[in-house]
């Protein structure tokens, strides 16, 4: 069974960057496909950003030109860089895995299998 645990949460004044990362676990992690996701107090969980095992990746409008996804299969590890931070980003973020076929491009309502325990990010303003 695979495990997801996040790092690097954290509090920034706005404008500023912060770099998540996701240990992954106990399996074979270049056969999964990942994604970022978050969720703010009294909201619904939202995608970020996905990645397919290929690389291909798909962002949520809001974090379209200042978070960037990206993995490193031989470290297993998937990373969530994010600048230019706004306080709307603030929220929960998890990580999230799933095994898939080498062909699948995750979208946002894509359904993970399984998820890390989360991050907190909190931006003030």
């Amino acid at each position: 069974q695979v495990q997801l645990v996040e790092s690097g949460g954290g509090s920034v004044r706005a404008g500023g960057s912060l770099r998540l990362s996701c240990a992954v676990s106990g399996h074979i992690y270049s056969s999964y496909c990942m994604g970022w996701f978050r969720q703010a107090p009294g909201k619904e969980r939202q995608g970020v950003a996905t990645m397919s095992r290929t690389g291909t990746t798909i962002y949520a409008d809001s974090a379209k030109g200042r978070f960037t996804i990206s993995r490193d299969n031989a470290k297993n590890t998937l990373n969530l860089q994010m600048n230019s931070l706004k306080p709307e980003d603030t929220a929960m973020y998890y990580c999230a895995a799933d095994p898939c076929a080498i062909w699948v491009g995750p979208g946002l309502e894509y359904e993970f299998a399984a998820w890390g325990q989360g991050a907190q990010v909190t931006v003030s303003s």
